[in-house]
């Protein structure tokens, strides 16, 4: 048993409003230097819908994660001799195209006009060029247009539907999306370590986030084809690849990232969790079906005295344990089971995990009106599962490998969640049904009110508990912490010094 601490995070969807500040935060902070014009380290998509990079989730086409091969795994991108071939050109990258070419406007043109006839216009140029373009995509290009025959039909997770489930989504009574935010994963089994042949890729020790040496890499963007949520970027100016670092400057600060920080809807959390690295290979091999359960299993109860004992025995601080036992991402994903990570068919074991949107339910004429709450009995219940607009098996292609069963039960239980609040508050719901609805939910009234304080009444110490780091005690294994503070700042291994 080898125990770990692991910084894992979950997004409510429910609670999502699709307004970017995240994105805009993030691109403020690390992504606005030359190089990273077209690099969104968070952005937030809208399902259904292609995403960006446009079909990501297609890996016919950029050959990401791990495929399960007899009792072994391996990279869906190439083997050693096919990576030693390709390394000099990797035929499996996604184009400029495929993300966007970023642009600016001449601002000039409008603000330094001259007094005329005609309303002056600041014409859009190419970072790239430097000469004027036609805007034809960018990173959030099909945002609302959840019923696009252009985006949302191209959808990858749209293939697993029968024909007649997709025509049903284009009727006008069906029409609905909602906002996937997506940040790097830091995955437990990440394929982009994995398909880096120089070696630059690395998880931390301390609290399991995914760096990128920039001393080591090399450009060969293997990385970037093995990534399969494509949340690995390459810089042009400096010939590097960059990706998401979970801020984790601010996290040894005992701050929030500022995607979370940031976040107007508060649908981020982010927590420690516990988990064997022992059985890592053991869970990513497990069969599709029981992907998810087995990525619940690695994780381990962090009241346990046998696993706080092994956790110590690692070096993982008091702290670090009283965190993760406070962890509302251990609550969400092992507690209740409410949260699932996204495509784990991917089998990188991913350590940011969503809780899936109550999807609006179809509705019907009544008086006139259209009603969405008419419901026939104890319908109500079954009326917001079987009868969503978006189908079942579309929500069980993102977050459970194609298992409907577990994605049921998650929303058996937030149903259920949802009728024991409204009997409280509308009380239009008979206490037969909301008991009826706990037992099929396989909740209890304590767990209901736990989940619904989490999710709607959270401070912001509950929904960010972020453990002492110990930075100083990780630099005292190989410097004098008091010599490297004032000669080093982020970013250096090495003391700086004048070269001329």
């Amino acid at each position: 048993m080898d125990i770990r601490a692991q910084v894992s995070m979950v997004f409510h969807l429910d609670k999502c409003i699709g307004c970017h500040t995240c994105s805009i935060a993030c691109k403020n902070i690390w992504t606005d230097r030359k190089g990273t014009e077209y690099m969104w380290w968070n952005n937030v998509e809208t399902k259904p819908g292609t995403g960006y990079p446009t079909t990501w989730e297609d890996q016919e086409k950029y050959k990401g994660g791990w495929v399960k091969d007899g009792d072994k795994l391996r990279l869906r991108l190439q083997g050693r001799t096919e990576g030693l071939g390709n390394i000099f050109f990797n035929p499996n990258l996604p184009t400029i195209d495929d993300y966007y070419e970023p642009w600016t406007y001449q601002y000039d043109e409008l603000f330094n006009a001259p007094e005329g006839d005609d309303q002056p216009t600041a014409r859009p140029i190419s970072l790239i060029t430097g000469k004027p373009m036609d805007i034809e995509a960018g990173p959030n290009w099909d945002d609302d247009l959840g019923g696009s025959p252009i985006y949302a039909s191209n959808d990858v997770n749209l293939e697993k539907l029968t024909d007649h489930e997709r025509e049903q989504l284009n009727e006008v009574e069906r029409l609905v999306f909602f906002y996937l935010p997506r940040i790097c994963n830091h995955c437990l089994n990440p394929s982009c370590v994995g398909a880096c042949p120089s070696g630059a890729i690395y998880k931390r020790g301390e609290d399991g986030i995914v760096l990128i040496s920039q001393e080591k890499c090399r450009a060969w963007r293997m990385c970037v084809s093995g990534c399969p949520y494509k949340k690995t970027y390459y810089n042009w100016s400096t010939g590097k690849s960059e990706k998401c670092i979970l801020c984790y400057p601010r996290l040894e600060t005992g701050q929030a990232p500022a995607c979370f920080h940031s976040c107007v809807g508060r649908i981020r959390y982010l927590g420690l969790l516990l988990y064997d690295a022992d059985r890592i290979q053991e869970t990513a091999l497990a069969d599709e079906a029981n992907l998810v359960q087995a990525q619940r299993d690695i994780i381990q109860d962090p009241f346990d005295p046998l696993i706080i004992a092994a956790a110590q025995a690692n070096g993982i601080t008091t702290q670090q344990i009283s965190a993760a036992q406070n962890s509302p991402t251990y609550k969400f994903v092992k507690k209740w089971g409410t949260a699932l990570p996204l495509h784990p068919e991917f089998r990188t074991l991913p350590q940011l995990f969503y809780v899936p949107p109550m999807l609006p339910v179809l509705g019907k004429m009544k008086d006139g009106i259209y009603d969405s709450s008419a419901v026939e009995g104890m319908g109500q219940m079954l009326n917001s599962l079987e009868k969503a607009r978006i189908p079942v098996r579309y929500m069980a292609s993102l977050f459970s490998a194609g298992n409907e069963e577990i994605i049921k039960e998650v929303y058996r239980k937030n149903i259920a969640v949802r009728l024991y609040k409204r009997a409280q508050r509308v009380k239009d719901i008979t206490a037969e049904e909301v008991q009826q609805a706990l037992a099929i939910g396989k909740t209890t009234p304590e767990e209901c009110e736990a989940i619904f304080n989490l999710t709607s009444l959270p401070t912001m110490e509950e929904r960010f508990v972020i453990p002492a780091m110990a930075r100083e005690e990780a630099i005292e294994q190989s410097l004098d912490p008091y010599t490297h503070k004032p000669a080093a700042g982020f970013g250096y291994r090495e003391a700086p010094a004048r070269r001329f």
